[in-house]
């Protein structure tokens, strides 16, 4: 695997990545990072020399089907039933505080 710096991969991208991720790194997270990240990139490269047009693209080497049930409509609360136990309602809605805004 090649240790040299990659053009793409840089403590700068890291550091940007990181950004925009909101993820607080020290110094030596990224300088890790960024070995680790070549790393990656480099085993992504052998892959895609080995897979060509002939090979199918998939998350999973084994097939996988659909295991959930028929969506049916069965038997539902009315809206009194529904709001018979919330601390707070207009008749028709739950009603909760506001919360957006106070973090940002």
């Amino acid at each position: 695997m090649s240790t040299e710096p990659d053009a793409g991969v840089t403590p700068d991208v890291v550091r940007h990545l990181a950004g925009l991720a909101r993820i607080a790194l020290t110094e030596h997270e990224i300088t890790k990072l960024t070995g680790e990240l070549m790393v990656i990139l480099d085993n992504v490269a052998k892959v895609n020399e080995v897979a060509g047009p002939d090979v199918p693209a998939t998350s999973h080497p084994i097939p996988l089907s659909n295991v959930y049930r028929d969506d049916v409509p069965g038997v539902t609360l009315t809206t009194e039933q529904a709001l018979a136990g919330a601390p707070d309602h207009d008749g028709s809605r739950f009603r909760v505080t506001a919360i957006l805004g106070e973090e940002q």
